[in-house]
């Protein structure tokens, strides 16, 4: 029986009545606009709405299933919604729930994309990069400061922070053989030295606000529940939904298309996510930057910024980077660079969170029965500690090119400099929210080239 609550009015609290799939749909959509702020931000508002104020999911349930969120590779953030619509609503649930998570997001971005690319050179746009360049510096050192002072509890994962640092900094390792080499540390760790690579156990809800319609004692649904052969036509599906646009692609552009190249890219990039989309985007620099030339590292450094003053996942930057790069390149001819960009902004969307999905709808019941059994979870927790080094790396490529724009042959941008410095002070010192840190320095930035 689900538990009363009563507030100081001393009217007990009802339970909520059940939730239409329409009504989650209208909120759902909601979220995908106002999803601002990163991870943190929008776990916060799926919060307030579902476990405070709509009662949707208990707080105990809630933390439980983001707690699985996070040991998965992708946006932790789309995959909790992903989960309560799931379990609220069956698998149409979790679509629709995580797939206008992340759809505003895509039009936006196609629309900023297009504006950056057609109009970046216009005066007063170019000084509000100017100045949301150095704030991305600081934004990216502050992720590697909050995931690192989560992650690193001891000395053994300092040090596989430091060395995935040196690998990928010094030594130019790839990002993917850094989180194998990871895992392989942690798994063995955790049977050698099981204390130095247990991950934290579900958190207790210490707030009641009033009986949840999915509540601590509710089961959970015949739906949630592992099933083999479930299991297998959801595994056998996703793999379809992958196979028939791959198949489509090669056969009208060739294995090394752009169209195919870029599917092929991101799908691989989506399987990496541990650690969120800052931890990934080293490996998205390397391949869209080094290796396939899609965009510059101006460009990566402006797609970030856009991709942080956008709602939905910071992983949604790789739309940007497929409209540049597909724009640039050409890809149905001069008269068409807007429709290549758009097509490829939506392909690289779909392959991916595909895999997001799937992680959700097909692992979630096994991953939850599991994830507090430790050779599970010890090489996820060595993969988080790595990602901190990598995500260090992000910031020094990030300062180099913003703070030396010509190389260190040449001179300091000094108003760079202080932008990025001020930003930090605004991010750490003062507590300030991503969106204002980067709206200030937009307008400072602007100030700055235009005087020039």
């Amino acid at each position: 029986m689900n538990k009363v609550c009563v507030p100081a009015s001393g009217e007990p609290l009802s339970t909520p009545q059940p939730i239409s799939l329409r009504e989650a749909f209208w909120f759902w959509l909601k979220l995908g606009f106002i999803s601002f702020g990163g991870p943190a931000g929008q776990i916060s508002i799926m919060h307030q709405e579902l476990v405070e104020r709509r009662r949707w999911i208990s707080e105990r349930r809630f933390l439980h299933a983001l707690n699985y969120c996070m040991l998965l590779p992708g946006p932790e953030a789309q995959q909790l919604a992903t989960y309560i619509g799931w379990l609220m609503h069956r698998t149409w649930g979790g679509v629709i729930a995580g797939a206008l998570f992340v759809l505003p997001s895509l039009f936006i971005l196609i629309a900023l994309s297009w504006m950056y690319i057609a109009f970046g050179e216009v005066p007063a746009v170019a000084g509000i990069f100017y100045g949301i360049k150095p704030a991305v510096t600081a934004i990216v050192v502050q992720a590697a400061h909050r995931i690192g002072s989560r992650a690193l509890k001891n000395n053994w994962l300092w040090a596989i922070a430091a060395a995935s640092f040196t690998a990928i900094f010094a030594l130019n390792v790839p990002f993917p053989l850094i989180v194998l080499g990871a895992a392989v540390i942690g798994y063995v760790g955790g049977r050698l030295a099981p204390e130095k690579f247990r991950a934290g156990g579900d958190s207790a809800a210490k707030k009641s606000y009033g009986p949840a319609l999915i509540d601590d004692d509710t089961p959970p649904p015949d739906h949630a529940r592992f099933n083999w052969l479930k299991l297998l036509a959801i595994t056998l599906t996703g793999a379809a939904l992958w196979a028939l646009p791959m198949t489509i692609l090669t056969t009208l552009f060739g294995w090394e298309g752009t169209l195919t190249q870029m599917s092929w890219f991101f799908t691989k990039a989506a399987l990496l996510t541990f650690g969120g989309a800052y931890a990934v985007l080293p490996y998205v620099y390397q391949g869209a930057v080094s290796h396939y030339g899609w965009l510059t590292p101006t460009q990566m450094i402006d797609g970030l910024a856009l991709g942080e003053t956008t709602p939905g996942p910071l992983i949604m930057v790789v739309a940007f980077v497929a409209f540049v790069g597909a724009y640039v390149s050409q890809v149905f001819g001069p008269d068409q660079v807007f429709l290549a960009g758009a097509v490829a902004a939506a392909l690289v969307t779909w392959f991916t969170f595909l895999p997001s999905f799937l992680f959700i709808l097909a692992g979630g019941p096994l991953v939850e029965s599991t994830h507090n059994e430790l050779k599970f979870t010890a090489p996820l927790t060595a993969i988080t500690a790595a990602v901190v080094g990598v995500i260090l790396n992000l910031a020094c490529f990030f300062g180099y090119h913003v703070l030396w724009p010509t190389g260190f042959s040449g001179h300091l941008d000094w108003p760079s400099a202080l932008i990025a410095i001020a930003a930090a002070i605004a991010l750490f010192r003062f507590k300030r929210g991503v969106i204002q840190v980067l709206l200030a320095c937009a307008l400072v930035g602007m100030v700055v080239h235009l005087l020039r």
